[in-house]
């Protein structure tokens, strides 16, 4: 049985503000602890559960935060970044029975720590054939392209929320419960890391590939916050305005649909300029 975790920042144990997330910063380097602790506890769950092997995919900015070095021997890590499926690589190889969203959080526009969609700013609101979507919502279409089912997430209590809408029977952590934007009541990590490990050794029993899920196709929007952002967006073929800061695509898989909105957000955040956005 083999388990991949995908595992983001923002919804890590006592993360509630930018520079706990922002690679180089102090408060980057004391939260990468209890990132890893969180993403740790995750595996040794799923080992604890009867999984063979646990793949971890770094899906935050650089994704090179997590501290390999304090990571259970048997797991294996896949960091860095360019990778064709981004926050799920190594879904696609037919081998993984089960993924977990470690560290994740809301979407853009919605209440939840950090919430976004890929981009920090410049991006307000993303929607997946007409329902409001987070990362997770995002990539859980992904997995289940491959026939990969979610069965653990973990973040802020707004995001074991949306998770329902997604994952309805996958197990959900909340390692803080939300205040605002950029404050959180957090638990601590030694609580947090044994309610992790207990919840991924539960879920490993979800565990097993099904029948993939095809013949759908799916229309991405998104709305920025200025025009100029939608505008370059059009650069990209296929993608049309949608109305004001608004462009949307159609894709006849997921697995292009993920491939088009990163190359989106590259294209837009290039466009961004330091003072006015």
């Amino acid at each position: 049985m083999k388990i991949l975790i995908s595992a983001d920042m923002e919804g890590a144990t006592g993360v509630t503000w930018p520079a706990d997330v922002l690679p180089g910063t102090p408060q980057w380097e004391r939260c990468r602890s209890m990132f890893t602790s969180d993403v740790n506890a995750a595996a040794l769950g799923f080992y604890d559960g009867g999984a063979d092997e646990v793949l971890v995919n770094e899906a935050h900015w650089s994704m090179r935060n997590l501290l390999l070095e304090h990571m259970d021997e048997r797991v294996q890590m896949l960091t860095g970044k360019h990778k064709s499926l981004s926050m799920v690589e190594g879904i696609q190889h037919g081998d993984v029975d089960a993924v977990a969203f470690v560290g994740y959080h809301t979407g853009a526009g919605t209440e939840g720590v950090l919430a976004h969609t890929y981009l920090a700013n410049s991006i307000t609101g993303v929607w997946l054939n007409g329902v409001r979507a987070s990362e997770g919502l995002l990539n859980a279409h992904v997995a289940a392209e491959y026939g990969v089912p979610v069965v653990l997430v973990t973040g802020d209590d707004l995001t074991c929320v949306d998770a329902e809408g997604y994952a309805p029977d996958a197990r959900k952590v909340a390692v803080k419960d939300y205040v605002s934007r950029y404050a959180a009541v957090c638990r601590a990590p030694a609580r947090t890391a044994a309610d992790i490990r207990a919840a991924a050794r539960t879920a490993t029993a979800l565990a097993g590939r099904r029948g993939p899920v095809a013949g759908k196709t799916f229309t991405i929007e998104l709305e920025f916050d200025a025009e100029h952002l939608a505008a370059a967006a059009t650069v990209v073929p296929g993608m049309a305005p949608s109305g004001e800061r608004r462009v949307a695509y159609t894709s006849a898989t997921m697995y292009e649909g993920i491939r088009t909105f990163k190359a989106v957000t590259t294209i837009v955040s290039a466009a961004v300029e330091e003072q006015y956005g």
